[in-house]
Parts: structure tokens; C-alpha cells; sequence
């Protein structure tokens, strides 16, 4: 990535960066809300941040170019698999509310198997993997959360603080989805670099 100003350049390039982030998560939360189209949406933003360090443009622009090659059964398989995870989850834990014996130990339970699915799902969102095989994303994603759990709470508190956040401001619920694709592509870029060196 380049670290020095262009002549003529009012910001730096980190201040670029930000900009990009910002309009690469709007685009991708308007991209997002089919809901089915979120795991491709998500994916496709963390690969055009990924291309900011390879000095590639992170713009919204080229978010909506590789977006157009995205929506495959695959990627359309992908969201109904979230979804209906979401739906799940939600659904146990309404039951869990609802009285019934043994529900704070369920509840508990379920919110631990929640957690561990959105650390797997967002790792594969930045998988560069996810872009042609999400059954090899999702293993490898998988793999990455149990070798690397240091980088799974930084998933997790990428996304507490993407919640946080969006229902302190609903206007910002529009621009999350683009840091969050950043703190999920560090994460993967930072275990990659970890594996190379070591």
C-alpha cells in the first residue's frame, strides 16, 4: 500500500483508505438487503479491501464489477444457509425466553453455538476462497477459528462493535458493513502473515 502523498493530494492515502472503507460498506450494505446476497455481499467487500495492500483501488466501483460476478447458486446457497441459521438461533432463543425448564442452560448453550457460527462464517467471508468455493472456505475458515483463536475475538469484537455501533446511530448501520469487511480481512491477512512466518 502506498504510505506517501501524490503531489497535489489533500489527504494522505490512509485518510483514501477510510473514504474507500466507508463507500465499499455502503455499497455493500445495499447489496445486503435481498439478506440472501450477504455472504457473497460481504465476501466480495473483504476481497476489494484485500486489493488496497496490493495497491489495487478499494472503491465502490470496483466493489459493484466483481459483485456482478458473485451471485452464482453457490453464493445464493450461502445466504439461505445464513439465513436460515439466523432464523434458527433467533427462533431458540425466543424458546428459551419463553419459561421453559432448563432454558438458561439452553439459552447459554445456544448463544455459544451462535457465536461459533458467525466466527466460522465471517472468516469465511474473508477467505479469498469465497469468492469460487464456499465449502472450501467454510472448512478452512473453521480450521482458522480453532488455530487461531486470538484472531476469532477480534472477529467477535469486530461485529459487538458493528452491533454497537449501528443501534447507537441507525444511520451508521448503512456504512458497519464496510469496516467490518476491513477487521475480517486483517484478521485473515494477519493470519496468513503469521503462517508465512512462521
Amino acid at each position: 500500500m502506498r504510505t506517501t502523498r501524490e503531489p497535489g493530494e489533500v489527504f494522505g492515502p490512509r485518510m483514501t483508505l477510510f473514504a474507500d472503507v466507508l463507500s465499499v460498506g455502503l455499497a455493500t450494505a445495499v447489496a445486503c438487503l435481498p439478506l440472501l446476497t450477504a455472504p457473497a455481499a460481504l465476501s466480495t467487500a473483504c476481497a476489494v479491501l484485500r486489493g488496497a495492500g496490493e495497491d489495487r483501488p478499494a472503491t465502490a466501483g470496483r466493489y459493484v464489477a466483481l459483485l456482478r460476478h458473485r451471485l452464482r447458486a453457490g453464493d445464493l446457497a450461502a445466504g439461505t444457509v445464513a439465513l436460515a441459521g439466523v432464523l434458527l438461533l433467533v427462533a431458540d432463543l425466543a424458546l428459551a425466553t419463553a419459561g421453559l425448564p432448563g432454558a438458561p442452560l439452553f439459552a447459554v448453550t445456544a448463544a455459544v453455538i451462535g457465536a461459533c457460527a458467525v466466527v466460522v462464517g465471517l472468516r469465511a467471508c474473508a477467505r479469498p476462497e469465497s469468492l469460487s468455493d464456499w465449502p472450501a472456505a467454510v472448512r478452512e475458515a473453521a480450521r482458522d477459528a480453532v488455530r487461531d483463536p486470538g484472531g476469532s475475538a477480534l472477529v467477535l469484537l469486530a461485529v459487538a462493535t458493528a452491533v454497537l455501533c449501528a443501534g447507537m446511530l441507525l444511520p451508521l448501520a448503512l456504512l458497519a458493513p464496510g469496516p467490518l469487511a476491513l477487521a475480517l480481512t486483517a484478521v485473515d491477512v494477519r493470519r496468513t502473515a503469521s503462517v508465512a512466518g512462521g
